[in-house]
């Protein structure tokens, strides 16, 4: 994707296929906020302009790491220096928590590379539309490991917000396990910690805006 038009097609072409906003923000790489913004742009659901987002759109940054997703030997390669930033983050680590949907095939290199079961975590923004996303709610896959008071990573794509690995961590930590450290490919906001978890990067992006 080139542009925002780009963007807004995909967008219109998400919703088209019945995803929720929640979705669309994450196939997209972009915040809750920047995917209503795209999908009213879209005119999949008509809102009355003076409802809709400002009309110079949210201050958001995409990131379309496709290249990378559609070769199996480039994630791996990209796993492998992933599971190199955790490499020091702890003996008794034994499960990694792929973050779904992007993140749980990084997760499952990074778990090969270190040796560690593989769990998923569907976060609740997979569910959103619009208002509180505290209403909702997210899970772990039975079809993988369960956390059973582990010690655990967390792999997902990108940070936009910190929010829904802030999420994975409390829902960690509700079955009893520990989350040591996450790893994403590229962190939007500059996050060094989440509630006390370290939190490394491939790609920082900096956004630099100057006051007129």
């Amino acid at each position: 994707m080139k542009n925002v038009d780009d963007l807004i097609e995909s967008a219109k072409e998400l919703a088209d296929r019945g995803l929720a906003k929640g979705e669309i923000a994450d196939e997209l790489n972009v915040s809750r906020e920047t995917a209503s913004w795209l999908v009213e742009r879209s005119g999949v659901k008509s809102t009355p302009k003076a409802e809709t987002t400002s009309q110079t759109g949210p201050h958001d940054i995409h990131v379309d790491w496709s290249a990378i997703g559609r070769d199996s030997a480039r994630l791996t390669h990209i796993g492998f220096a992933m599971a190199d930033l955790l490499s020091k983050e702890g003996d008794d680590v034994d499960l990694t928590i792929g973050i779904e949907k992007a993140g749980a095939p990084i997760a499952t290199v990074v778990a090969q590379e270190l040796e560690t079961d593989i769990g998923t975590y569907a976060p609740a923004k997979h569910q959103w539309e619009e208002g509180d996303i505290e209403d909702l709610g997210g899970g772990f896959s039975r079809n993988f490991a369960a956390i059973r008071n582990r010690e655990c990573y967390i792999v997902d794509d990108t940070v936009t917000s910190g929010t829904t690995l802030r999420e994975t961590i409390e829902a960690i930590r509700g079955q009893g396990g520990d989350p040591v450290a996450c790893v994403v490919l590229v962190d939007k906001q500059g996050v060094d910690e989440i509630d006390g978890v370290p939190v490394y990067s491939l790609i920082n992006v900096v956004q630099v805006e100057r006051d007129e």
